[in-house]
């Protein structure tokens, strides 16, 4: 089974990446819907006691973020891959801009997650770890390079 962490500020493209690409196929875990860790928790629980693929579509900008998924989905035996989502400041507060009600962030918030922004390395327990940037409308999906 799988367990998919997705790294990048805010209005990076990572909703829109889990909905073209992993809709049909895991679960979707996400703050914004679910607003507190408690009912995250639960979730993310269900779907290791099932057995059932998921993505956790959050910022997870810091290495100690991500830590407790990737420690509880290896618990279960989880394989555990994080696609980390080109942070161009620039580009995610343009798409921040076309965004509408309670989907817009403030920039203080996406610029602080962009400050905090800790690059993923494959030492900290990822089985794969992918690049993703979005040019000349598609994605580009790179495996990680230490140097990127």
């Amino acid at each position: 089974m799988q367990a998919i962490l997705f790294i990048g500020i805010q209005a990076s493209g990572k909703t829109t990446f889990y909905l073209n690409n992993f809709f049909r196929t895991h679960v979707y875990i996400s703050l914004d819907q679910l607003n507190t860790r408690n009912k995250e928790a639960q979730f993310i629980d269900t779907c290791l006691y099932t057995q059932q693929a998921f993505v956790v579509d959050n910022t997870n900008p810091t290495r100690a973020e991500r830590k407790d998924y990737i420690d509880k989905a290896k618990s279960r035996q989880f394989r555990v891959i994080a696609y980390y989502f080109q942070s161009s400041l620039k580009q995610a507060l343009m798409w921040n801009a076309q965004r509408e009600g309670k989907a817009r962030i403030p920039e203080i918030g996406i610029k602080g997650t962009y400050l905090k922004l800790e690059l993923p390395t494959l030492d900290e327990g990822f089985d794969e770890l992918y690049y993703v940037a979005y040019e000349d409308n598609k994605w580009i999906i790179k495996t990680w390079n230490d140097e990127i």
